[in-house]
């Protein structure tokens, strides 16, 4: 029954400790100063977010390619 609690215990200050970390979303405000940032090449980690956003495009683009290929073409 003590084992039971414990990981219990630890199943709870996990979820606990995730949801204190939620992101917020951004206000309008911050994604226009990103965006100006980001322009600018003046953010924080600017070549780390500038790689994470060419891999996002490059899984969109395969991702709407393996969809044209296993669509059908209408006749």
């Amino acid at each position: 029954m003590k084992r039971h609690n414990a990981a219990l215990y630890a199943v709870l200050t996990l979820g606990l400790g995730l949801a204190a970390c939620e992101k917020k979303p951004e206000t309008p405000l911050e994604k226009v100063e990103d965006a100006v940032k980001d322009s600018l090449d003046t953010r924080p980690n600017e070549k780390l977010k500038d790689a994470a956003e060419d891999v996002q495009k490059a899984v969109e683009s395969s991702a709407e390619a393996m969809k044209e290929a296993v669509t059908p073409d209408p006749k």
